[in-house]
């Protein structure tokens, strides 16, 4: 991003998945020309923009001694990479995970976005833990210690580079939007996926008395509707909700991250409270608690954990009310509309590197892993896209046209008994999707702080 706008030329180099060099020179200097900020209208050498300073979460490597840093995806889906003071070098193709220079000559091959550091707008570093390295002004921190990146891939697996939060690096939780989103771009947005087909018809009766029962295992211990008590003077705007399930230990799991008043955290099989310990997404074994999978409360009121943007991480612990709009944030279908005037309270207990402001990326299981992937040992079947999960997976299969409400909904429950199969309380929280939640990509809510309801403050320790 880095206030750079995109020419229609970029869409047929993506569109054909073509890259020249003159393809990627031209590109990168029509969107440099064409960028808001005159003060840098040309990509100068000299450019006196003081290092690691970008307007959006965006991933950082290091090959050598030198530092790029990539840009999350524009509209349609190309990733400018700049040097670290924001002159443009080239471009990050998503498909080979390699960059390019101007002149289409490959810099670095194999760039695994999910295990780079993450630079934020408030000049900070996230960093594996989901903890922040502050960035003294001018200077090229070199305390997060990012691996060099091999300019030779190995044949058999992803650099070991520098890595982010743990619920997402630009692009959860990039920001690629999650799952729906990527409809109009490609389901990547939904982070990490797979897909399969099916009959709607068989699946509609399977769906129907899968959701059922795990509705009603829900309800048995489904919490007393506490009024919404509004925080006075507390933030509020509108956004989207977006969904991811990465399993890593929560960033409000460490004491210094949430004021003293730290999430619980678990074993790695989500089960069984632990004390101590590293996170599963940074060599641990730490992951996060299935028991804090959403709560329904009645037709109209649901409670969940999220992720917060990084820039909030100090929100660990507190609440918000997400009414939505009966609108999507890239789409406006009936599973949208039918998702109008409910109210869903959120508890922040994560960070991340890809959320943004507004947005509120939501613990679903089966939501899409993010940039992490913590759940190997858990025991399920293949989360779907990466970024949106199992609906996104959905979203494919059944496509865009006729009766979605019904289709994605029973095409979801019934992914959703078949991949948590062996977890029952996994699948109740992946389940929350499909019905509470009317099976609706990145709907779009107007939030306000609230009191944390007790039903969530139960489960925060």
């Amino acid at each position: 991003m880095g206030g750079l706008t995109v020419i229609s030329y970029e869409e047929k180099i993506m569109k054909h998945m073509f890259i020249k060099s003159m393809a990627i020179a031209a590109t990168l200097m029509l969107a440099w020309n064409c960028s808001d900020d005159s003060s840098t209208s040309s990509p100068s050498t000299e450019n006196n923009v003081p290092e690691l300073t970008v307007t959006a979460n965006t991933w950082l490597i290091f090959s050598g001694e030198t530092g790029y840093l990539i840009q999350q995806p524009n509209e349609v889906g190309v990733q400018v990479v700049t040097d670290t003071r924001s002159n443009p070098v080239g471009i990050y193709d998503a498909t080979t995970k390699n960059i390019s220079d101007v002149e289409g000559n490959v810099i670095l091959m194999d760039v695994d976005l999910s295990t780079l550091l993450v630079v934020t707008p408030q000049r900070t570093i996230i960093g594996l833990d989901g903890k922040e390295i502050r960035i003294d002004d001018g200077v090229v921190v070199k305390e997060a210690d990012p691996p060099q990146v091999p300019e030779q891939p190995a044949s058999s697996s992803t650099p070991a580079a520098t890595v982010t939060t743990s619920s997402s690096a630009p692009a959860s939780s990039a920001t690629v939007p999650s799952s729906a989103d990527t409809a109009q771009v490609s389901s990547s947005s939904a982070k990490d996926s797979t897909a399969s087909s099916s009959s709607a018809k068989s699946s509609s009766s399977s769906a129907k008395s899968s959701s059922s029962s795990e509705q009603k295992s829900s309800s048995s211990q489904q919490p007393e509707a506490e009024p919404l008590k509004y925080v006075q003077g507390g933030h509020s705007g509108s956004g989207w909700a977006t969904r991811y399930w990465d399993c890593c230990m929560p960033s409000c799991g460490w004491n210094e991250n949430s004021g003293g008043n730290p999430t619980m955290y678990c074993d790695a099989k989500g089960k069984n409270r632990v004390e101590g310990g590293q996170s599963i997404c940074s060599g641990g074994q730490n992951t996060t608690c299935t028991s804090q999978i959403p709560i329904i409360v009645n037709d109209k009121v649901a409670y969940a954990f999220a992720a917060v943007p990084a820039a909030d991480g100090g929100k660990c612990g507190k609440c918000f009310a997400l009414e939505f709009t009966g609108e999507g944030k890239y789409e406006t279908k009936a599973n949208h509309q039918a998702l109008r005037g409910k109210t869903l309270v959120v508890m922040a207990s994560n960070i991340g590197g890809d959320v943004n402001h507004g947005q509120f990326d939501v613990m679903i299981p089966g939501g899409g892993l993010g940039a992490f992937d913590g759940c190997s040992q858990m025991g399920w079947g293949n989360q779907g896209e990466k970024y949106g999960g199992l609906l996104s997976n959905c979203e494919n299969e059944v496509g865009y046209d006729g009766d979605l409400l019904n289709k994605r909904k029973e095409c979801l429950s019934r992914k959703c008994n078949e991949v948590f199969k062996n977890d029952e309380q996994a699948k109740e929280g992946c389940l929350f999707l499909a019905t509470w939640m009317e099976a609706a990509g990145n709907p779009n809510h107007n939030f306000k702080e609230v009191e944390c309801p007790q039903a969530l403050k139960a489960k925060w320790r």
